[in-house]
């Protein structure tokens, strides 16, 4: 279920881009996979959950190759071995990866684009991981509260995106003119791939056909009702238009703040989760332009802003009721001034670490010859697809029609 979040980002992104760069948003998505599986068997799954590792910021090599990953307890639940946990926690990667490159979108090359995956994935994920997953992580063990990721994956690959998007710079202005989605029907069938894959995402992190499994997944199926309804309403505000765009935007939204809440919540309080975070994105996606950062994608707006929503509002409905509810979760949530202490902490150290890091990394990869992060000028007018990858989502024939001296050139 996870896995299929994968291509439906690919679709979304497609959707959401001009026709010229629609299949090169695919394949960068697809791609990013593809290098994920190879950096999480050989060494990323050791990086970031090693259990002999103690300095609490990243794990060491003891499971390089997968070596020593066998049928015991995982590392992070006793409900699953070794083997499957490690198997789940890939999909996770693939998926976060796949947030990041959108942060291309339209004058992005792709493959130094893959090479930037894979030192990210190591210098940037696997730490973010160690830190809330990894029973030594110094979050872990602050008593920070994120169920599914909203620090690494939803934060981690929101400010990622848009440190990304700040190295690359903006697109010339004659590309900013007139853009709309190329297809909204892509947007459209994305959006209820992720949502399907949501359910995997949040209700597999209780590990196991539990009843916390139904409260996550019964909060995030609430979170993004709210959080789509909301959003349009916004939309509608000012457009006078009931947005198909709005509409998946918005749920998208719910569905990223339920990420860190969804199993430690009441059903009722996901909906203040998707009310506030439809809002509260929706505004966001104008900060980009304060910024002067062409995050084409609004990766920033919908995961990061998605994320640090989610995790705060933890503090403030978390249940231990729930959280008892997989029936091994013994801890219970702190007062919620000081568990909102160690969310804020939580969250400023992965949105800074994030976005600093890839930044530094982008730009250190963009200064090596023949990686240049940015298509030439030229490129970017002829669009991604022709330049870089040869090939079309959607090709067609133009044709011109002729009338004059009585010449029709369709006549038989």
């Amino acid at each position: 279920m996870v896995y299929l979040m994968v291509p439906g980002l690919a679709f979304l992104y497609s959707g959401l881009s001009r026709r010229k760069s629609a299949l090169s948003l695919i394949w960068v998505v697809s791609a990013s996979n593809v290098v994920v599986v190879f950096q999480w068997f050989l060494y990323g799954y050791s990086l970031g959950f090693s259990p002999t590792a103690t300095n609490g910021i990243i794990g060491n090599l003891r499971n390089i190759g997968l070596m020593k990953v066998l049928g015991e307890p995982s590392p992070g639940t006793p409900l699953l071995p070794d083997i499957l946990y490690s198997f789940f926690q890939m999909e996770f990667a693939c998926v976060t990866a796949g947030i990041l490159v959108g942060g291309i979108a339209e004058r992005g090359r792709v493959m130094p684009a893959m090479v930037f995956i894979l030192i990210w994935m190591t210098l940037v994920y696997c730490p973010l991981v160690c830190w809330i997953w990894n029973a030594n992580g110094w979050a872990a063990k602050l008593g920070v509260l994120d169920f599914a990721g909203g620090g690494p994956v939803e934060i981690g690959s929101g400010m990622s995106g848009l440190a990304y998007a700040w190295v690359l710079g903006q697109r010339q202005k004659q590309e900013l003119l007139n853009f709309r989605p190329h297809n909204v029907s892509l947007v459209g069938l994305g959006t209820a791939l992720l949502w399907f894959g949501w359910i995997g995402f949040n209700g597999g992190s209780a590990f196991g056909a539990n009843l916390r499994a139904i409260f996550a997944v019964w909060n995030s199926m609430i979170a993004a009702a709210f959080g789509g309804i909301v959003w349009c309403l916004l939309d509608y505000r000012v457009e006078r238009r009931w947005s198909m765009v709005g509409l998946c935007s918005g749920t998208i939204a719910g569905l990223v703040a339920a990420t860190p809440s969804s199993g430690y919540i009441q059903p009722w309080a996901s909906v203040f989760v998707g009310i506030i975070s439809g809002a509260l994105c929706n505004f966001a996606t104008k900060l980009k332009f304060r910024l002067r950062v062409d995050d084409a994608l609004d990766l920033f707006a919908e995961h990061a802003i998605g994320g640090i929503i989610g995790l705060l509002l933890t503090s403030f409905f978390a249940s231990s009721t729930v959280m008892a509810m997989d029936g091994i979760t013994t801890a219970t949530p702190n007062r919620w001034p000081e568990q909102l202490a160690k969310q804020f902490a939580y969250v400023c150290a992965t949105s800074i670490y994030s976005f600093v890091l890839t930044a530094l990394i982008a730009k250190t990869v963009n200064s090596i010859p023949g990686l240049s992060l940015r298509c030439t000028p030229e490129a970017e007018v002829l669009g991604t697809d022709e330049v870089e990858i040869g090939e079309f989502a959607t090709d067609y024939i133009e044709a011109q029609v002729i009338f004059g001296y009585g010449h029709n050139p369709f006549q038989a």
